[in-house]
């Protein structure tokens, strides 16, 4: 046979920026979804994720199981967005001080421009302390596992690219 058509002398065609992105930021997003609830079952905060669904769900079934499983997926899709905002805006950056930033930014529009949306989501002057530091730091979690893996991945392409041009 030959051997450039056995299968394992074949390469897999890399991912393009933009669907390493998607990924990275749908596993974020239930990646850090899922250790928000771990740290609501722990009492380290007051807010499930199941707390998205507030404003558009009807009925019990959105604090049961079911309802946290949807609540991750939905927090995985809006990591998707977070994460494609970030390619867009930050890519460049090889810097983990901007994607701490980032992930401040996220939980300012959150807790201060969406606190409206969420009818039992209390504004952030009557929250605790304890809940205010646990968000916040799973929030810039989240800003620095998305925005240093999509600025390193770009970085890597940018430097692939130039290495292959030079040779």
């Amino acid at each position: 046979m030959e051997k450039a058509k056995l299968e394992q002398n074949q390469h897999a065609k890399p991912l393009s920026p933009i669907t390493t992105s998607i990924i990275t930021g749908f596993f974020g997003g239930v990646f850090w979804g899922a250790v928000g609830l771990m740290a609501y079952y722990f009492n380290f905060t007051k807010i499930r994720p199941n707390t998205i669904l507030e404003p558009w769900a009807v009925g019990d079934w959105k604090t049961s199981w079911i309802g946290t499983v949807i609540s991750l997926l939905l927090i995985g899709v809006l990591g998707i967005v977070a994460a494609l905002l970030y390619y867009f805006t930050l890519k460049k950056f090889q810097n983990i001080w901007v994607s701490f930033g980032y992930g401040i930014v996220l939980f300012a529009i959150v807790f201060f421009l969406l606190n409206p949306l969420f009818p039992n989501l209390d504004p952030i002057t009557e929250l605790d302390r304890n809940t205010i530091i646990t968000m916040l730091c799973l929030y810039v979690l989240f800003g620095v596992f998305v925005g240093y893996s999509i600025s390193y991945e770009y970085n890597e392409k940018i430097e692939e690219k130039r290495k292959n041009h030079s040779t």
